[in-house]
């Protein structure tokens, strides 16, 4: 059984427990690809109010029940997450195990003033370990470094790990409020 709650949710990502401190409750928290609902019940059991996106958001919204859940095809529709005034914006926003390229200046542009962006998710070398195999799905060598040099890097990491084996990238980075996004993301070579 998870510590963090009682229920048949998975743990939290520990990079995502290592860098909640960063943010204080209330904070507007948005979970994108949320699956199960894993980090949405935790953010919201630190007294956060959660918004989780992801193709198919039955599971979260049945075991995360106190957040909104908005079910989109983030790769094959427009970015879901717009009010009158335009894209919503948040004290946070989570990625964990996903990686859909196009997605990044809606992510970015969702970074409040002073919003922190926790991300992780599977890194070039992976494919000897398992999957993700497919190259399309792993970062980089340094690419998410490189895609969030607008923001203020808190923490970064980027390596092998043992149990279970995989390779990752990790970063926690802060908009200081100065950032003005691009429309698209310069490509990476």
């Amino acid at each position: 059984m998870n510590p963090h709650h009682a229920g048949p949710l998975a743990a939290p990502s520990p990079w995502l427990v290592r860098w909640a401190h960063l943010l204080s409750p209330p904070s507007r928290v948005l979970d994108v690809a949320c699956g199960s609902g894993r980090h949405l019940h935790y953010m919201h059991s630190l007294g956060h109010r959660v918004t989780g996106v992801d193709l198919d958001t039955s599971t979260a919204q049945a075991l995360a029940p106190n957040s909104e859940c908005i079910q989109a095809d983030l790769e094959n529709q427009p970015w879901p997450l717009h009010d009158d005034h335009g894209p919503r914006v948040f004290d946070a926003v989570l990625v964990c195990n996903y990686l859909w390229r196009p997605l990044w200046p809606s992510l970015l542009a969702s970074l409040a003033p002073g919003g922190v962006l926790l991300y992780e998710t599977f890194a070039s070398g992976q494919e000897q370990w398992g999957r993700p195999r497919n190259p399309d799905f792993l970062l980089q060598p340094g690419e998410l470094l490189e895609r969030c040099q607008p923001l203020q890097v808190v923490a970064y990491e980027c390596g092998l790990e043992s149990d279970p084996p995989r390779v990752v990238q990790r970063i926690a980075a802060r908009r200081t409020g100065a950032e003005e996004f691009a429309a698209s993301p310069a490509p990476l070579k």
